[in-house]
């Protein structure tokens, strides 16, 4: 007896009343009509939405046994949601799909095909949007500094919008990460990937979320877990602000030794000197705050999300996959044990 292999899809979504059931929809058809030969489950997991969202995500659960649902307790950010969600997941893979369709459905069948070719994990990869201009020109900007700042190579134009094999699923269950940043775990723990281009749709309705602070804590997520570029250019410009004070001073001693009656400096450069030095001085104890800030995060080893309700979940099948995971843990320890013992 042939086994259909079962592909998870994990939606994250927040206040997304306008798109849960569409969506819904358009992921059924997109399995009925392009992968007939698999079995599916979609995971929505929301993140305490304010709107009808979990209302209706408990009539698509009434009405498919194969859609499931996580409802958290509290807000627990754009990148906690998502990755414990695929955590989730019980398929032989999953993708991460965002509920506003900007994420193309018709990309799925697309990244199958490239799962089946043996990639354990398969990527899109933005290469037009039909956002605004001035947004998707400032995040390439962002993804050309990261990329140069990181010692880790960084995926230019991924959202984290993508097929994850079951075995790295499994791996980000063991990283144990309290913030975790998918988009660079993918590049810097991950697989042999595809990448696959497409271009990125408008919303389809309703608001985004996803205002200039969530933007701004996505960035500075990336650049302390993956860079360490922050505390170098502050040891740096604090060494070459040192020196050019120490400079400008002796030349202004020597001024005044030479010509004492008529070279008059003011109060101008005292303040001019003072206001520099304190801005560099302010802006990077803010950076190094960020730094202090992640590790705080990871040190207190709070959970990923907490759970208010799950809907559709087999809890004879959570503890297979429980027990499953505690095996494949058990048999990676003996593996270590006896390459050590080997060595």
């Amino acid at each position: 007896m042939i086994t259909m292999k079962k592909v998870s899809i994990v939606v994250p979504c927040y206040n997304e009343e306008e798109n849960v059931v569409p969506l819904s929809q358009a992921i059924i058809r997109e399995f009925a009509q392009q992968l007939p030969g698999y079995d599916y489950e979609i995971i929505f997991i929301d993140n305490d939405s304010k709107d009808r969202t979990r209302e209706l995500l408990r009539e698509l659960c009434a009405g498919n046994p194969k859609i499931k649902a996580i409802f958290n307790a509290k807000n627990f950010g754009q990148f906690n949601s998502p990755y414990y969600g695929l955590l989730q997941a019980t398929g032989d893979c999953g993708i991460l799909l965002a509920a506003d369709f900007q994420d193309p459905v018709e990309m799925i069948h697309k990244f199958v095909h490239g799962w089946e070719e043996g990639y354990r994990i398969v990527i899109g990869i933005k290469t037009k949007s039909k956002e605004s201009k001035i947004m998707y020109f400032l995040r390439g900007c962002y993804y050309k500094t990261i990329k140069k700042l990181s010692d880790v190579e960084q995926i230019e134009q991924f959202t984290g919008f993508g097929l994850y094999d079951r075995k790295f699923i499994q791996v980000l269950r063991e990283l144990d990460d309290p913030t975790p940043f998918l988009r660079g775990v993918v590049a810097e723990l991950g697989f042999r990937r595809k990448e696959i281009p497409y271009t990125q749709p408008q919303r389809r309705a309703g608001k985004t979320s996803n205002n200039w602070y969530r933007l701004f804590d996505a960035a500075m997520l990336s650049v302390t877990s993956y860079t360490k570029a922050g505390i170098r250019v502050a040891t740096i410009l604090g060494g070459i602000s040192c020196m050019v004070s120490v400079i400008v001073a002796l030349i202004y001693l020597i001024l005044k030794l030479t010509n004492w009656d008529n070279f008059q400096a003011g109060m101008a450069p005292l303040l001019i000197a003072v206001c520099l030095l304190g801005s560099v001085q302010l802006f990077f104890i803010g950076m190094i705050g960020e730094y202090i800030l992640g590790i705080n995060s990871r040190v207190m080893k709070r959970p990923l999300v907490v759970e208010e309700e799950r809907l559709n979940f087999d809890e004879q099948g959570e503890e297979k996959a429980d027990i499953s995971s505690q095996g494949e843990k058990a048999l990676a320890a003996e593996q270590r044990k006896e390459m050590d013992e080997n060595v």
